[in-house]
């Protein structure tokens, strides 16, 4: 099919209501953005495993999952961009020195090598359950993000190795360096012949900014940060009060 543009969506904050659940409204408003040929493509911190219910409802299967690190397009897998077991090592190591939690992401489950409180109020924040107790499962598959559970803890983590995005009080998103929800992009782009397309993306949050920092038609939500806000040519209302519509209205979309 040939598209008019791509749409790129965050989940949480975004697409997602206060549930962590898509609103019927806005799965049948991404379902006309489809039929009115324009692609629409999931771009979120969640792995695979856990956006399923979220295709389903829409109809989506492209996306950019684990901040860049796993991208599907059309329903194939595109790229994967493992981090370094020894890189992944010193992470666990520090955690374990510091009495914390690194959680272990690739497409087919999510792993904890502890539970602590930091764990707990994380996995709350975003409406998940705690995963599972593995604390070598990074030892045996390959890795494409790390969910570091510290509330303030963050200097200790620093490296030049990381790309680090603290979405939650609790927790840091946790990728290859350099990876971004852009690189993703710039990857799905390059991979599928797709560049000089019109791309759009509504965003949120910290790990949205590079990717609002280079779409075309940036759109932020009104209950984003302030530095999402800053990088929008347009700011929709709230996630919760009908944003996503709002701003695919805006740019004629639907």
């Amino acid at each position: 099919m040939t598209y008019k543009g791509l749409v790129f969506f965050d989940l949480d904050g975004t697409l997602y209501n206060e549930h962590s659940r898509v609103d019927p409204a806005v799965a049948i408003a991404v379902k006309q953005l489809r039929a009115n040929h324009y692609l629409p493509i999931i771009s979120t911190g969640r792995s695979p495993l856990e956006i399923q219910e979220a295709l389903a409802i829409t109809g989506i299967d492209s996306f950019i999952a684990l901040n860049g690190s796993y991208i599907q397009f059309e329903g194939q897998p595109v790229y994967q961009g493992a981090i370094p077991t020894k890189t992944i090592e010193k992470v666990v190591t520090i955690a374990k020195e510091a009495g914390e939690a690194v959680a272990f992401y690739d497409e087919q489950a999510i792993r904890i090598t502890n539970i602590t409180q930091a764990a707990k109020d994380a996995y709350a924040e975003v409406n998940a359950p705690v995963p599972s107790v593995d604390p070598e499962y990074y030892l045996n598959h390959p890795i494409y993000m790390l969910l570091i559970l510290t509330n303030d803890n963050d200097a200790a983590y620093a490296t030049d190795d990381l790309t680090f995005y603290r979405n939650t009080p609790y927790s840091i998103d946790t990728v290859e360096k350099n990876g971004s929800k852009q690189t993703g992009i710039k990857r799905l782009l390059a991979s599928q012949g797709l560049e000089g397309m019109p791309t759009y993306a509504f965003g949120d949050g910290r790990n949205d900014i590079p990717m609002l920092s280079y779409v075309d038609y940036p759109t932020a939500m009104g209950n984003g940060i302030p530095e999402a806000k800053a990088q929008a040519k347009y700011i929709t209302s709230a996630n919760v009060e009908g944003g996503i519509i709002e701003g695919l209205r805006h740019w004629k979309l639907i």
